[in-house]
């Protein structure tokens, strides 16, 4: 079902509420609509978006390699009557879910096989949707390969391998600060307010622009990172969620190995877990590839990653990751923080609490007990990993979210059109279909 209404450029565009309620829609048969370059990741573009970033923003290609794809076994279950309960309290089904819950893609892994597999909003299995923050676990994972490899040591300063940011905040961090966000470093943000530090810094890494229209913003992501300057806490004192911690881990992983990360990418993790499709990285101006955010793959190609984990770095024969890095990553020691936000229709914020919850070497750990663990981002991106189960799911979203600034030329009627909050706990329906299946 679809209406056509008019976009912000007065072109006929389409919105669906086939996931969701009313999704935005590029209309085919006309003009195409003008997306602000500065705007494609909110609400309500980023229905369309999310799976067409290479459309919106310069990105560079992670080849799947030479090698045979990694077949995925399938085993049907039907799992959308599964009964959850939503945040009013109100018993759902997990059809209703996904229909409700702003839903691109949604995968269901157990005991190695794909038990459910769905598409919804106009998605596509070879479509590639960005991970968000999920990016940062892409990143973790093959920085624990060169960890193993001698290339890199945790407990080394930042500055050993990146001497020039010993002008920066990062002047006395460790490599495991970054990898845990217990840096002590800052910017002035927001990051999704125009003019801020932090706004300017995703500018530099390519995700908002085009540059010319925002000539305070640094040069690139490396220009960016020498410009952080103030420390608000001594590293490893407290968590604070920092999206820059991660890309400076990027440009050690560059510096360490010379090559541009969509390479190493490709050579050390998709080639060889026999990835179906190439992945792709948001760049900036300079080829540095978007490590704490920038990630887009297909629904299944995030399914071998994730099996991958539960193979404890084992796929195709060889081991890909080490099984020592994957194990210290889901059962950290000791207890860094109880922070976790046990809700996926907003944004990491670190104040809440959800016991045996933790933070470390790029994932979030739900629950230390059982070793789950979960890739995150922005927009409810969700790669949830239970080795003890055999099981993981994958859901690829567009939910709205944290809503942009508000710019003049933004109609009063789209803020008004704005979604309320979600009634699903996404990790809660993930723990019924686990626990379903587990019987």
């Amino acid at each position: 079902m679809s209406q056509e209404v008019e976009d912000l450029s007065g072109r006929a565009v389409r919105k669906s509420s086939q996931s969701g309620p009313e999704s935005w829609q590029m209309d085919p048969t006309l003009g195409a609509p003008m997306i602000p370059p500065d705007e494609w990741s909110y609400w309500p573009y980023s229905s369309w978006t999310f799976s067409h970033v290479s459309e919106c923003t310069r990105t560079a290609g992670v080849w799947r390699g030479p090698g045979p794809v990694l077949p995925l076994a399938k085993r049907p279950r039907d799992i959308g009557d599964i009964e959850i309960t939503s945040r009013d309290g109100r018993r759902a089904t997990i059809h209703d879910y996904l229909d409700r819950d702003y839903t691109d893609g949604f995968l269901v892994l157990h005991r190695g096989e794909i038990v459910f597999e769905a598409y919804m909003n106009g998605m596509e299995p070879h479509f590639k949707h960005i991970a968000r923050s999920g990016s940062k676990s892409i990143t973790g994972t093959v920085f624990g390969i060169l960890v193993h490899r001698g290339l890199i040591d945790p407990e080394s300063l930042v500055t050993r391998y990146l001497p020039e940011l010993q002008a920066t905040a990062y002047r006395g961090a460790t490599v495991q600060h970054l990898l845990d966000m217990t840096a002590g470093a800052t910017m002035k943000g927001p990051w999704h307010e125009p003019h801020t530090d932090y706004y300017n810094f995703c500018v530099a890494s390519g995700y908002f622009g085009p540059p010319e229209a925002h000539p305070d913003a640094p040069a690139d992501v490396w220009q960016a990172i020498l410009r952080i300057t103030e420390q608000e806490a001594p590293h490893g004192a407290r968590f604070a969620y920092f999206d820059p911690n991660i890309d400076v881990l990027g440009l050690i992983m560059q510096r360490v190995t010379g090559k541009f990360l969509p390479e190493l990418y490709s050579s050390e993790l998709w080639g060889p877990m026999g990835a179906e499709e190439d992945a792709c990285q948001i760049v900036d101006a300079s080829r540095f590839a978007m490590s704490s955010g920038g990630f887009q793959a297909t629904l299944r190609d995030f399914a071998r990653f994730a099996l991958l984990h539960l193979r404890r770095g084992r796929l195709n024969g060889r081991q890909i990751v080490p099984s020592e890095w994957i194990d210290a990553t889901r059962r950290p020691k000791p207890l860094l923080f109880k922070a976790f936000e046990n809700d996926a229709s907003s944004y990491v914020d670190a104040r809440s609490e959800l016991p045996n919850g933790a933070y470390h070497n790029t994932f979030w750990i739900e629950d230390q007990e059982r070793g789950a663990y979960i890739a995150w981002g922005y927009g409810g991106q969700v790669i949830y990993i239970d080795p003890e189960a055999d099981f993981a799911a994958i859901k690829l979203s567009h939910q709205p979210s944290q809503l942009p600034v508000k710019r003049a030329r933004w109609p009063d009627q789209v803020y008004q059109a704005a979604p309320k909050p979600l009634l699903f706990d996404s990790f809660a329906a993930i723990r019924a279909i686990r626990d379903e299946l587990e019987r």
